[in-house]
């Protein structure tokens, strides 16, 4: 059996987490600390950050750990092309090897560069972490709690590289049906925006298009059209959410719907409201 309690904590992993934001950073701001743990993901853009007197280059997808008591402070190289970086601040947790409540990298700095593969995931859960923010439903802290942990998972497992370990002993056959799974995924991700058939999947995969539709229903409980249908309508909501997201035809094509219409009927048949009316709700909110 694969190893699955404790293996990387003393204890339950169960942080308080204390706030999940998002900031265009066109300022440099104030060299300052705190007495929790924050974490800053790039989600686009180049700069840098001054971190315990370390100058250190930082562009999308790399993460910035801030232990408590250690100062930071983030550095406009552009101000015409800013950073875009979310915040999430949280204590409240211990590692194994680590002081409590402190995230240490192996080469002693403060800057993660992710690779292609975990950055898709953390972006995902970071745009995930703002979705909760902004619809405010029941439950909103356990989401972003659940969010939040699974993006220092992704962390730990990065910096430990523990997944070649972990998989010993584990079922080669359900490891390799995930495996499969997460390439899919991995590749409707990176394919969104363009014409995407279960056949050209299969064909990418080199496995027939009904082990994909099998193998996929199991380990995620939706068809892979489905699932790109999710990806679609969640890249065409956060476009939305943004006062410079521009016309509903655009945003359509830009996801990867030629027809509007369709594209209009699936948005509201997933959301409850039609990305017209949605829109209006953003821009009214960032007035």
């Amino acid at each position: 059996m694969c190893q699955n309690q404790f293996d990387i904590t003393y204890n339950d992993l169960n942080p308080t987490i204390l706030f999940a934001s998002k900031q265009k950073m066109i300022t440099d701001s104030v060299y300052h600390d705190h007495d929790f743990t924050e974490l800053t993901y790039i989600l686009s853009g180049k700069g840098k950050y001054l971190v315990d007197g370390i100058i250190y280059d930082v562009e999308a997808g790399d993460l910035i750990i801030c232990n408590p008591g250690m100062k930071h402070q983030n550095i406009v190289v552009n101000p015409k092309e800013p950073t875009v970086e979310f915040f999430a601040g949280f204590t409240d947790f211990h590692f194994k090897n680590m002081p409590p409540n402190s995230i240490l990298l192996k080469d002693g700095g403060f800057i993660l560069h992710t690779t292609s593969e975990i950055k898709q995931d953390i972006s995902k859960h970071c745009y995930e972490m703002l979705a909760e923010n902004e619809a405010c439903q029941a439950g909103k802290y356990f989401m972003l709690k659940a969010h939040l942990i699974q993006i220092l998972l992704l962390m730990i497992r990065d910096i430990y590289e523990t997944q070649e370990s972990s998989q010993k002993g584990c079922n080669f056959e359900s490891y390799n049906k995930s495996y499969a799974v997460k390439k899919i995924i991995n590749y409707l991700n990176e394919n969104y925006e363009n014409k995407i058939s279960l056949d050209q999947i299969a064909h990418n995969m080199y496995l027939s298009p009904v082990y994909i539709s099998k193998i996929f229903k199991e380990e995620t409980g939706e068809s892979p059209i489905n699932y790109l249908i999710k990806i679609r309508l969640e890249k065409a909501r956060d476009i939305l959410l943004t006062s410079e997201g521009g016309s509903i035809k655009s945003i359509a094509n830009s996801v990867g719907y030629e027809d509007v219409y369709h594209f209009s009927k699936l948005f509201k048949k997933y959301y409850g409201i039609s990305p017209l009316y949605y829109k209006k709700i953003a821009l009214e909110k960032h007035a």
